[in-house]
């Protein structure tokens, strides 16, 4: 790694240049996948990036629904709808955290770009399609795809990996509590749905 570009646990200091060509999708892609820092930093600097980031998005859905063929679901249309409202969801929630409670600076768009190419890992979900290679690749994918978040929300924030660990944190708990919250309601509001049969 050249001493100017950040680790994938640093936090990248410098801003992009402005006056320098921006890369294009496909090494945005690359560098999302490396946790390259720098990239992140330019998406969340560019406004233009945001298809860029709803493409990395879809694509990882459609990889992740052909990787689990056969294993039921909703289908492709299911898994691009889903994980938009997700990355929608879940881009709110990390600017309630990070700016609302814990007072760090970005926005919404900024956020959305970031999370967005946090989801590179979850092309390789095509590959889990793969008979014995399935869970090794689920598994490394959660890893890798944790530490994508993480950069992607450091780099949002500006602030250091640690914080942007507790940011992840407690937007995953308040995530998982109010997934459990719903189906509470869902369930009192359709009871006898789960004993028909």
């Amino acid at each position: 790694m050249s001493e100017g570009t950040p680790g994938p646990f640093q936090v990248s200091e410098v801003l992009p240049d402005p006056t320098a060509a921006p890369r294009s999708f496909v090494e945005r892609l690359l560098g999302a996948l490396r946790l390259d820092a720098s990239v992140y930093d330019e998406v969340e600097h560019d406004a233009g990036a945001l298809p860029q980031a709803a493409g990395v998005v879809a694509l990882a859905a459609v990889c992740a629904g052909v990787g689990s063929a056969g294993a039921g679901g909703a289908g492709l249309v299911g898994a691009v709808v889903g994980a938009g409202i997700g990355w929608l969801v879940g881009a709110a929630v990390i600017w309630l955290v990070g700016v609302r409670l814990m007072e760090h600076s970005s926005d919404y768009p900024e956020l959305l770009r970031t999370i967005g190419f946090a989801s590179a890992p979850q092309l390789l979900l095509v590959l889990a399609a793969i008979p014995l290679l399935g869970p090794i690749v689920r598994v490394a994918v959660v890893f890798w795809g944790l530490a994508a978040y993480v950069v992607a929300v450091r780099e949002a924030l500006d602030v250091q990996t640690g914080r942007a660990v507790v940011v992840c944190v407690i937007a995953w708990g308040l995530v998982v509590a109010l997934t459990f919250l719903l189906a509470g309601m869902v369930g009192a509001c359709a009871p006898g749905v789960g004993s028909m049969g």
